[in-house]
């Protein structure tokens, strides 16, 4: 006759811990793609679109940089970094463009 061992107490443990383990890192995962393609999704949808309006975007140069321009409501709208880079435009080259960035930045209204 053949004895049927149990598995002691630590075993057992052992391997519901990796069990654990295993199902703790497959939920991550799932997760973790489930949140990748939900930023996707949302990226592909919002790209390139107008906050205002929700129309397209073009992108136009406007002093060396480009800016996007939304032609169905006149928006204009700045990318990370692009302000300041218009700024130091404009400090060599004042006019319009000084006067928008000024209206940005607090205390110098009376410039």
């Amino acid at each position: 006759m053949s004895e049927t061992v149990k598995p002691s107490q630590g075993e057992d443990e052992y391997f519901v811990r990796e069990d654990a383990e295993r199902k703790r890192k497959l939920a991550l995962k799932v997760k973790q793609e489930t949140g990748q393609a939900e930023a996707k999704r949302l990226r592909d949808l919002h790209f390139m679109h107008c906050p205002k309006c929700g129309q397209g975007l073009q992108e136009v140069r406007l002093h060396g940089t480009d800016v996007d321009v939304c032609f169905a409501c006149n928006g204009v709208f700045l990318d990370k970094g692009e302000l300041e880079t218009l700024q130091k435009v404009s400090e060599t080259k004042p006019g319009v463009v000084t006067a928008i960035l000024n209206w940005f930045q607090p205390g110098t209204e009376g410039k």
